[in-house]
């Protein structure tokens, strides 16, 4: 299975510039032949968690605007892994959609949520998927701070953890984090013996927030293999073997 991480400019509220950016990154010469193409958290719409926002652009993945979007994205060749927002009845889910060929798979709900997720309900489970006879999960962000939602993706014979995520921060908690995003990915793949590839966005949000990812791999030895560039848009891979 080939994975492509994606790391993109925070779009927000521009759900067609985000699906354009999906076709671009899908259209790129190094996404030719990837199985998976991942992308950050909360992405379709983007990561802003007031309760306005979430009923605004939430997406009930079963109606018909969202059939639109499976029907514009049908023709890209790798399954999709996409962070949205969805809306189930009067709930919110942060929530990661797995899409092949304009057909929903499945999806992953979030099951940690930080203190500024009171809008979002938590999901309450971790599904599977095989694509080329590798099988992997998902984990979004704040998730992997605590062993046991990677740990079920293992239990379920995963070799793969997604992780989609957006750490557009303010500039102080950003700096702080910097150096620790690796650290505590690097202790679920030790734990769990998968590989853990994530996802992120990165840039600046005008003077008071900014992203430096990270979108990268890392092993189950819990070693970076490789990183986007911070402040850079770009795109990772890692080819693992059945």
């Amino acid at each position: 299975m080939r994975i492509g991480a994606c790391q993109t400019p925070e779009l927000l509220d521009d759900v067609p510039a985000a699906l354009a950016t999906v076709e671009e990154f899908a259209a790129r010469p190094e996404a030719s032949g990837m199985d998976v193409l991942l992308f950050p958290e909360c992405f379709l719409q983007g990561y802003t968690v007031t309760p306005e926002h979430l009923l605004r652009t939430g997406y009930d993945l079963a109606s018909p605007s969202f059939a639109a979007i499976l029907e514009r994205l049908a023709p890209i060749r790798p399954t999709l892994v996409l962070g949205l927002i969805e809306r189930r009845g009067t709930r919110f889910h942060n929530t990661a959609a797995v899409i092949s060929g304009g057909t929903l798979l499945g999806a992953y709900r979030k099951t940690h949520l930080v203190d500024g997720e009171a809008a979002f309900t938590p999901g309450d489970g971790y599904p599977v998927f095989d694509i080329g006879g590798v099988r992997f999960g998902i984990n979004i962000c704040y998730d992997t701070r605590f062993p046991a939602p990677a740990a079920a993706v293992a239990a379920q014979g995963a070799r793969v953890l997604l992780v989609p995520a957006q750490n557009m921060m303010r500039r102080t908690n950003a700096e702080h984090w910097k150096p620790l995003h690796h650290r505590i990915r690097a202790e679920r793949a030790r734990e769990t013996g998968m590989w853990l590839v994530s996802a992120d966005v990165t840039g600046e949000r005008g003077t008071s927030h900014i992203g430096y990812g990270p979108t990268s791999v890392i092993s189950p030895a819990g070693e970076v293999l490789t990183q986007v560039a911070p402040m850079t848009v770009g795109l990772v891979t890692v080819e693992i073997a059945p």
